[in-house]
């Protein structure tokens, strides 16, 4: 409702701010819209959410809190979107993307004057994160006796730009630390995932050592993935964790404290882990960061994350890549030691929670359906409780099973149907869930697979990373 009156009170001024040439992050979108109070924003990336011609393009509104817009919102344009009479266009405005500035068009139409401004978005994101970290703890890690080497893949996404200006203008670290920092529209022709499978490149650099640290970012720069020496790969619910764990090492944290965690469903337990040990609340949501932006507009959480790479914090209402590399160069920074180092340690204290993903593609809807409605009835049935199955010398015991609903402690609102669980008694758990998010046609099943490993001895096992399997029928 405040976002539809400040519309109404602003058709005699408005302004549409842009990146410059074209190009912002979506964090960056969220930090902007934040700053100047805007009334929302609109993105066009290249989302995993399927849409234009060849399904690799999508369209999304952020509100005016810098986060995704809620489903009521949605639903609303929706609705409108079905009884609108009439539309202007404009086919000889020609605004030039690459002049910083203001540009003022006299429209023939409702909204003259229209006014579109070009900013430096690198420059304002970095001015925000100036305020959160330690910049000179960090440039002092990426430049002095004992250089921590670091190789950053752009993967030719947007994020190329904010790598150049903030870790290497700004922070010293050498100009090839970066890689891949020219935005491309195909991406140089690789798929800007960041995960093992398609970081290739970065993956071999890792593992010839030379590197101490490394980060992959996906096409608009709210993912990463972090590597450390040898490719020692962190899973992203491992850094969600770890990151957790050590928040202190940035001063924003240590200024404003911590007022709770918040991790999606399918994200392994490991944050909750932390939470209890440092007595902070925990919040399990639905998949989908808007369910993290009542949490932290309402003042209960500070940092939040999920099993995809992605991690964040209330200092905007997106998920942050570059925010979340400078989170681990201040830990790294801070604790003098490197990212195995670290993430063996937080094994060792609080035990290592083993997890993988698989994701089934291209499943007919109606197949999906009817699979997820019957195993629904075989976990939820009494027979299925307290069943136990033994996997190697492990022996895990059923002690819930559910179809995961979540109730929003700030408004109420209720989120049914979120994916069907089976949690054993020493918190492993197998997790299905349908997602709108896969890649090309149909429908995508993910099964979320987790194991808890308290004993130090058993840390070192391999575990995979991701499988994807695509059906075409």
């Amino acid at each position: 409702n405040e976002s539809v009156s400040r519309l109404k009170n602003s058709r005699s001024r408005w302004r549409l701010v842009i990146g410059h040439n074209g190009i912002l992050s979506t964090p960056a979108v969220s930090c902007i819209i934040r700053k100047i109070k805007a009334i929302g924003g609109i993105i066009l990336t290249a989302s995993h959410n399927p849409g234009g011609p060849a399904g690799d393009f999508g369209i999304k509104f952020n509100v005016a809190n810098g986060g995704p817009s809620p489903d009521t919102v949605m639903d609303r344009i929706y609705q409108v979107s079905r009884t609108l009479e009439e539309y202007a266009i404009c086919p000889d405005l020609h605004i030039d993307l690459s002049r910083l500035g203001r540009q003022d068009f006299d429209l023939e139409n409702k909204f003259k004057p229209f006014r579109v401004e070009i900013v430096d978005s690198v420059e304002i994101y970095l001015n925000m994160l100036r305020g959160i970290f330690d910049f000179g703890a960090i440039k002092s890690l990426l430049t002095g006796p004992e250089q921590l080497k670091i190789r950053i893949d752009a993967m030719n996404g947007v994020m190329g730009p904010y790598v150049r200006r903030i870790l290497c203008d700004e922070l010293g670290a050498p100009a090839n630390s970066a890689v891949n920092c020219v935005p491309l529209e195909d991406f140089g022709g690789q798929y800007p995932n960041p995960n093992p499978t398609f970081a290739v490149s970065l993956m071999d650099s890792m593992k010839g050592g030379e590197f101490g640290f490394g980060a992959a970012f996906d096409a608009d720069g709210d993912r990463c993935m972090i590597l450390g020496q040898n490719g020692f790969f962190v899973n992203p619910s491992d850094s969600l964790a770890v990151m957790a764990a050590n928040l202190s090492c940035v001063p924003y944290f240590r200024q404003v404290g911590i007022r709770g965690f918040a991790r999606s469903m399918p994200t392994s337990t490991a944050l909750d882990r932390v939470a209890k040990a440092m007595k902070v609340a925990l919040y399990e949501t639905p998949a989908g960061w808007r369910f993290f932006g009542n949490l932290m507009d309402s003042g209960r959480c500070s940092f939040c994350g999920e099993e995809s790479f992605g991690t964040g914090s209330d200092h905007i209402r997106e998920k942050d890549g570059l925010w979340s590399v400078l989170v681990w160069l201040s830990i790294i920074a801070v604790r003098k030691q490197g990212v195995e180092e670290i993430v063996r340690d937080h094994w060792a204290k609080l035990g290592r929670n083993y997890y993988c993903r698989f994701d089934y593609e291209g499943v007919d809807p109606r197949a999906a359906y009817y699979l997820m409605r019957d195993l629904e009835a075989v976990i939820t049935d009494k027979a299925f409780t307290n069943q136990k199955f033994a996997v190697g010398s492990n022996v895990y015991s059923v002690e819930k099973t559910d179809n995961f609903e979540y109730i929003d402690p700030v408004d109420g609102s209720v989120s049914r149907n979120q994916g069907l669980r089976i949690i054993f008694t020493d918190s492993s758990r197998i997790v299905f869930r349908l997602s709108g998010s896969g890649a090309g046609v149909g429908t995508t099943i993910r099964i979320y697979a987790e194991s808890y490993e308290r004993d130090p001895e058993r840390h070192s096992r391999e575990t995979q990373v991701t499988c994807i399997h695509t059906h075409t029928s």
